[in-house]
């Protein structure tokens, strides 16, 4: 209960007096009427009896409270305390003024609010014309008529849709929301027995409970993963919708919407939180509210995604949402736009995160950052631009994208720009040499151990005492050893074989060193390096035309089934077979590489499930078009592959101008639909023996 400044007059009068005090004195002193300090103390049984306290009158003797005497402290203490409400503060009164129109829909006079606020009808008259504007954000209207008072019209659910806005805006303790979001019901129950306020005042907390008990009971993956902050919006939205159908306002159904909700892929959770709370309630929950339960879940955060299960069950990412993601990136910084795009992890969350993201922009549902003031405050020039970005959304699709929601783009953008500025600070690999005269097994220890420490940051090669030639030397940057060389003129790092934390550290602290130094080689050293980089690239073609494959398979044949039967001719381990077909299938949901107007798909993936460049082709066994909707009619599939290692920029290059290829050169791409495998294969290695020219120019 929310106590005037009037009742709280007059309950501090009654609390100093000892004995009965006359009502007529009660009005003189707080300057009323007699009428008015009765129509106060009405209803005040409730609060008062929190207290362990009971207000008496008896006629012709006056009014007092009876109760023990620690009560009566307990209470002047409340009274006391900086949590009374400052109805002289013109926007704390006005806040007050929108809970009491939300609490109650009933017609209310202007002499109502006023002996509530403590405040003149002309005071209240004005503050209603100021509030009307934030009624208006959500199409509610307030209506004021002579002798009849004031009323709030709108739609049911955009009554709801306001109360759930107040809560966000004015829950001050955040420890409510808190205790809700990490599911510590304990803890809520306490601050309810302690502190009957807040958001209480528009929620009744025995629903409250209610609803926590039934979702606590429901386990499902999504619920699990819906952020703290989504959950407790989610908890809070059932409440208010329980409350609003246990007093016959539901909301009105839309046939249209109904039929649709049957076939979303949470109906059937949002159907069992329904049947749930209909046992839990006796009460029926009609499909329109079925429909919003969905809603609230559909528009909810989650705090961790798992792609191959979360990004659209298996199915295509809409071609529309990728072509916006570009759109927005070229509008947050289009000098970086194209590096921004190849971030495939920027790609992935921005997708996971717009899809919710547009159902609440869409349907109003609103959503609370609570770093934003943070956010504005550490990071102004990325959230400026998050706000042309957010712009261009409300240009394109007409929704008003709210600053909470602008400050969930500034956390993705801003983690894509972290990342490309690394990329771009000239830190270069680390020549790393280990010398371990202990054996293979050692050596590859230690090798693996490094390689799992440091990352991509070094070059790691291993090496015996015996191989430490000039050529080598002059090569590395530093090496480890757990012998001693010191006839050797180079930077040695004395180890154990297991290398111990201490000198893991000595070994961070090196590479650091030498990745922000330029490479000191001598122009016989730079040559050596030429050459190896050419036999490396000459392996690397001679392995391409080695193990090209040319599939024929059945043109009804499935994409699952053609990922299997590929794989079987690439790979002889099964677990490489997986990991191949996985990936692919990954890099597929990300965006789906059948070209139908050029006749072909591309299926091209970085994997582990190999570990040198693979280039091979998939036709039907008559070159008719493959039957499968997936391949919409194409007649040939490319499988390109490079490995998950250290050399994936100068297998990226081989393979980028290979598929180039098939774009550029007819030749190449009438072969791979009617020819044969030896011709395809001729003709692949011309196209290789061309790049090799253009690189021999370069090096």
């Amino acid at each position: 209960m929310m106590l005037s400044p009037r009742l709280i007059q007059l309950f501090t009068i009654l609390l100093k007096e000892e004995r009965p005090v006359p009502v007529q004195k009660l009005a003189e002193d707080v300057k009323v009427s007699k009428r008015t300090v009765q129509r106060e103390l009405d209803n005040t049984e409730g609060f008062l009896k929190k207290y362990g306290l009971r207000l008496s009158t008896k006629a012709g003797t006056g009014i007092w409270l009876e109760g023990e005497k620690h009560s009566k402290d307990l209470l002047m203490e409340e009274l006391e305390s900086n949590e009374t409400i400052d109805f002289i503060n013109k926007e704390k009164r006005r806040t007050s003024l929108i809970l009491e129109i939300l609490k109650d829909r009933e017609p209310k006079k202007l002499y109502y609010y006023s002996n509530i606020l403590g405040v003149s009808e002309a005071t209240i008259s004005s503050d209603m014309e100021a509030i009307k504007e934030w009624f208006e954000r959500f199409d509610l209207m307030l209506i004021r008529k002579q002798g009849y008072g004031v009323t709030l019209e709108g739609t049911e659910r955009n009554y709801r849709l306001a109360v759930k806005r107040f809560l966000d805006e004015n829950t001050d303790d955040l420890d409510i929301r808190v205790a809700i979001g990490e599911r510590k019901w304990s803890v809520l129950g306490e601050f309810y027995e302690k502190e009957n306020k807040g958001i209480f005042q528009l929620i009744d907390y025995k629903v409250l409970e209610q609803v926590v008990q039934c979702l606590s009971s429901i386990m499902d993956k999504k619920l699990i993963k819906l952020t703290n902050s989504s959950y407790c919006s989610l908890v809070l939205h059932i409440t208010i919708a329980i409350m609003r159908i246990k007093s016959q306002d539901v909301l009105s159904a839309d046939a249209k919407e109904t039929d649709k909700i049957i076939y979303h892929e949470d109906y059937e959770l949002a159907l069992r939180i329904a049947e749930s709370l209909e046992k839990e309630f006796y009460i029926r929950i009609p499909e329109a509210e079925i429909a919003y339960i969905l809603l609230h879940i559909s528009g909810s955060k989650l705090q961790s995604i798992d792609i191959n299960a979360d990004m659209d069950k298996g199915k295509v990412v809409s071609e529309e949402l990728l072509e916006l993601i570009n759109e927005l990136i070229d509008i947050y910084d289009k000098d970086n736009a194209y590096e921004l795009k190849q971030d495939e992890e920027f790609v992935i969350g921005l997708l996971a995160h717009l899809k919710p993201t547009f159902i609440r922009l869409k349907n109003g549902l609103s959503i609370t950052n609570p770093l934003l003031s943070q956010i504005q405050e550490t990071y102004p020039d990325i959230y400026g631009k998050c706000q042309e970005v957010g712009k261009y959304i409300e240009k394109k699709y007409g929704f008003t994208v709210p600053e909470d929601e602008v400050g969930y783009l500034v956390m993705h953008f801003g983690a894509a720009g972290v990342r490309l500025q690394d990329k771009k600070e000239s830190i270069r690999k680390v020549d790393l040499g280990i010398i371990c005269v202990s054996g293979i097994g050692i050596s590859r220890l230690m090798h693996s151990k490094l390689k799992n420490f440091l990352k991509d940051r070094v070059q790691i090669y291993t090496y015996g005492k015996e191989d430490l030639s000039p050529g080598v030397l002059k090569n590395l940057d530093f090496m480890i050893s757990n012998v001693d060389i010191d006839e050797t003129r180079a930077d040695v790092l004395m180890v154990s074989p297991l290398l111990t934390e201490k000198e893991l550290k000595q070994i961070d602290e090196k590479v650091k060193l030498y990745a922000k130094t330029p490479k000191k080689n001598s122009k016989d050293s730079a040559f050596s390096k030429q050459l190896e980089h050419i036999n490396f690239f000459i392996n690397q073609i001679k392995g391409i035309l080695k193990d090209f494959q040319f599939m024929k398979v059945s043109e009804k044949i499935s994409f699952e089934e053609l990922l299997v039967a590929v794989t079987e001719k690439i790979s002889p381990f099964n677990a490489n077979r997986l990991i191949i077909q996985e990936d692919i299938k990954r890099r597929e949901k990300i965006s789906s590489q059948v070209f139908p107007e050029y006749g072909f798909a591309l299926l091209h993936s970085r994997t582990r499930g190999v570990v040198k460049p693979n280039f091979s082709l998939c036709v039907t066994k008559d070159r008719t078009p493959f039957a499968d909707n997936y391949f919409k009619g194409i007649r040939a599939v490319v499988i390109m592959l490079i490995p998950e290692d250290d050399e994936a920029k100068v297998n990226g290059d081989i393979m980028g101008y290979v598929s180039s290829q098939l774009i550029e050169d007819g030749e190449f791409l009438r072969l791979i639909f009617t020819g044969e495998q030896e011709r395809v294969k001729e003709y692949l290695e011309k196209i290789l023996r061309q790049y090799f020219k253009q690189y021999l120019e370069t090096v």
